[in-house]
């Protein structure tokens, strides 16, 4: 099974609001997620948009012989280190601001390759 991967590190949103549209495409065909996070006006989702492009381009680079039936099989956003600053309040008191980052990884996979070696696979198992 051929996987297509791309990173995008120390991404500039909070994972929390980049994990909502991560969610809305994980598992859909790359056209249909593309088309889906196109015409939301939210900047969480042009990162993931520009994510799932770039492993789009990845899979063209690496010559897949299907581009059309690729699936985004994982979509993940992980935490990053966060920028921590003080904030003064009354009294000499002092509040934390957390300016958080985030990890965001998407996978596309081809279903129908995943099939193949998998069914060549299940009769030498059961052999042993």
């Amino acid at each position: 099974m051929q996987q297509y991967k791309a990173i995008h590190r120390f991404a500039d949103t909070g994972p929390r609001k980049i994990r909502l549209f991560a969610d809305l495409i994980r598992g859909r065909n790359v056209d249909e997620a593309l088309e889906l996070l196109r015409f939301y006006h939210n900047r969480a989702a042009r990162l993931l948009e520009g994510v799932v492009k770039s492993a789009l381009g990845n899979a063209d680079d690496r010559e897949c012989p299907n581009l059309d039936d690729l699936v985004v099989s994982e979509a993940r956003v992980d935490g990053a280190p966060m920028f921590k600053r003080i904030q003064p309040r009354a009294r000499g008191t002092a509040f934390q601001i957390k300016r958080r980052m985030a990890h965001i990884i998407v996978t596309l996979t081809d279903p129908n390759a995943a099939d193949e070696p998998a069914t060549t696979a299940a009769p030498a198992a059961a052999a042993k």
